[in-house]
């Protein structure tokens, strides 16, 4: 056996690669986010972006806004999609599971409705990868009640 050992990932990008894999389930038709939220190194919920239980789905003409034609970033208010971050805590609280004291990877930056809900849902510490225009008010809020916020950079 002399085969040369596969790098092991750590844990950042085990638990960002399957942050991505989650993506894959998303369906809004404009972009594929995903959150995972993790206690003690295992995976407590899950989240990815996409239209509330029992609509139609984003790619079916579930959200307007996103079968319009509608620039990136603007209408948001129109937008009927849950966000990934906003998915995987409420789905932790629907199953009864508690993400105090979590980790939370996302492949996106959260925006500020997700930072509030992090920050009331009692995670510790988010690990997002991509950056998309995230504000100082979040990253503001992220340090003025003691949350850890970095971005995740592959090797």
């Amino acid at each position: 056996m002399n085969q040369e050992p596969t790098k092991r990932p750590d844990w950042d990008e085990y638990f960002m690669d399957i942050a991505h894999v989650v993506s894959r389930r998303g369906n809004c038709c404009r972009r594929k986010v995903a959150a995972v939220i993790v206690q003690d190194k295992r995976i407590v919920s899950t989240g990815y972006n996409g239209t509330p239980r029992g609509i139609d789905n984003c790619y079916e003409g579930g959200c307007p806004r996103c079968a319009s034609d509608a620039p990136s970033g603007e209408s948001l208010g129109e937008c009927i999609c849950a966000h990934a971050e906003e998915n995987a805590i409420v789905q932790a609280a629907y199953h009864g599971i508690s993400v105090r004291d979590g980790v939370l990877y996302c492949t996106l930056s959260p925006c500020l409705m997700c930072t509030k809900m992090i920050i009331n849902a009692g995670i510790s510490e988010v690990v997002y990868e991509t950056e998309y225009h995230f504000s100082e008010q979040a990253r503001g809020l992220f340090a003025a009640a003691g949350i850890r916020c970095r971005q995740f950079r592959r090797d």
